[in-house]
């Protein structure tokens, strides 16, 4: 695997196929969590594995498709043809003045993880959010604590604002921004 060149490529709608995440392995082991406490972030043990059911892959599938199809970015990793990460950013900006951006997406492959893939693609995805105006990039990230060590590590600090539609439908993600 370390001698496998990755390839890097901004993707449309059409080349996202039904079968687009097939052999993609999103299986995550989290142990330790941040939870909000009485005195702000805690870490606490949380044991649980998170993977994506069949029905959870077609739907990353329509939010890639959906998103390339309205202007927005879908870019990803590739080791010769076999997907090994990608993100994908809305189009239309959120926030009290609209000076965000939506990180929808960003996964990493299991195997391809603590390798600068998830690194490559978050700066790709800021950039081409700072490109359109945004002020910042709005994330809904996974509270387990690998998750929240990479987004701190790029400088991403909790959201100033809070996207209800996100904290409906990740109430334990942590609410993140990054500044462009």
């Amino acid at each position: 695997m370390k001698s496998e060149r990755l390839n890097y490529k901004n993707l449309t709608a059409e080349e996202i196929a039904p079968s687009f995440l097939d052999g993609f392995e999103r299986r995550q082991e989290v142990m330790l969590c941040y939870r909000k406490g009485a005195n702000g972030w805690e870490v606490r043990p949380d044991p649980f594995v998170d993977d994506w059911t069949k029905e959870g892959r077609a739907a990353v599938v329509r939010t890639l498709q959906e998103t390339a199809r309205t202007g927005g970015l879908v870019t990803a990793a590739f080791a010769e043809e076999r997907l090994v990460g990608f993100a994908a950013v809305a189009a239309q900006p959120i926030g009290k003045r609209r000076e965000y951006l939506d990180l929808l997406e960003m996964h990493v492959s299991a195997e391809w993880r603590r390798r600068g893939v998830g690194r490559k693609l978050f700066l790709e995805a800021a950039a081409w959010a700072r490109e359109r105006g945004a002020q910042k990039l709005y994330i809904s990230a996974h509270s387990a604590v690998e998750t929240q060590v990479f987004y701190r590590s790029l400088g991403c600090i909790d959201a100033v604002w809070q996207d209800r539609r996100h904290l409906a439908k990740e109430p334990f993600d942590c609410q993140l921004e990054y500044r462009l």
